[in-house]
């Protein structure tokens, strides 16, 4: 009887330790897996660690991040970053400009030329005449100049205005050449492609008696160190004005005022000033273009009529 008790107390303890063991090792097994799991190198970690890093490689700047619109430094582009920016007839757009007096930006296009009927690359025939500048001014309306290397344009060429401010290099028979800023307008007793030499300027082709010579000519895109100048027309005011651009390297074949409702291009005057009958946009931001299609913007130009006011850019050369 004895050992028939103690055989079951041996099965219940048995019994009980089969019990207990699993039990046991379940709870090890767990607190085991809690440890591992808030490990600092746990693998699972540096697995969404590295995928962090992959996504920030990866990140891609949208529309209108990077540099500030209205930068000081110019940029040109050859499909501008805008994407509610005004586009040009050209073809471009560029960033919106906020208007500052130091505002400016430069965008370049790569469309066909804007020029009229002088195009750049194209040699033309004529004869040169000549006649007495006096101090320069003419049609163009710049004003006097120390500068008397200067031609009055024939009234096809002319253009109201538009060959206003263009070099373009003549060539005599002989092969003497000059270089000639555009300031006049040769009348209509002019044909196409004759140009009216001031005196100083004819005389670098031919003894000033030969009074008619045949001559080529073509359209300059000169090196030059100035920038371009703007000027409100005397008379001008927020309800009307008049603008010029003086100085420029190239031709402009447009301006533009920036106004309630964007840009507004103005029409031009043979005086060669830029009208804006109702004053719309007169006083704020100014878009320049010239005949190759690129685009100078330049901020708020003070309502200053009679005053040459400079600014900090030029068209490129060509």
């Amino acid at each position: 009887m004895k050992a028939t008790r103690q055989a079951a107390r041996r099965r219940g303890r048995r019994l009980r330790l089969s019990t207990v063991t699993p039990i046991a090792l379940i709870a090890v097994g767990a607190l085991v897996s809690l440890v591992v799991a808030f490990r600092p190198d746990h693998h699972a970690g540096a697995g969404h660690a590295a995928a962090s890093a992959f996504a920030g490689s990866q990140r891609t700047e949208s529309p209108g991040q990077g540099a500030p619109a209205g930068s000081a430094s110019p940029t040109a582009t050859r499909s501008p970053s805008s994407s509610t920016s005004p586009t040009s007839a050209a073809g471009t757009t560029t960033a919106p400009v906020r208007p500052s007096a130091s505002n400016t930006s430069r965008t370049v296009s790569t469309t066909a030329s804007l020029a009229g009927r002088i195009r750049p690359g194209v040699g033309y025939r004529g004869v040169a005449t000549t006649y007495d500048a006096g101090s320069g001014d003419g049609a163009c309306s710049y004003g006097p100049s120390d500068d008397l290397l200067t031609a009055a344009m024939n009234h096809t060429d002319y253009e109201t205005s538009k060959a206003c401010g263009a070099y373009v290099v003549v060539r005599a028979a002989g092969g003497a050449a000059v270089t000639v800023r555009i300031t006049n307008e040769c009348p209509v007793g002019c044909a196409p492609g004759q140009l009216d030499l001031s005196a100083q300027a004819f005389a670098r082709l031919a003894n000033p008696t030969a009074g008619r010579i045949p001559v080529t000519w073509k359209l300059l895109s000169p090196s030059t160190s100035e920038t371009i100048a703007v000027r409100y027309k005397t008379g001008s005011s927020r309800w009307w004005c008049a603008v010029q651009v003086l100085g420029h390297r190239n031709p402009v074949a447009r301006l533009e005022l920036r106004g309630g409702d964007g840009w507004r291009r103005l029409p031009r005057t043979d005086y060669n000033y830029f009208l804006a009958e109702d004053g719309g946009g007169c006083g704020g931001a100014i878009r320049i273009t010239d005949i190759y299609g690129e685009r100078l913007t330049v901020g708020e130009i003070a309502l200053r009529p009679d005053t040459v006011q400079p600014t900090r850019v030029q068209f490129a050369r060509h």
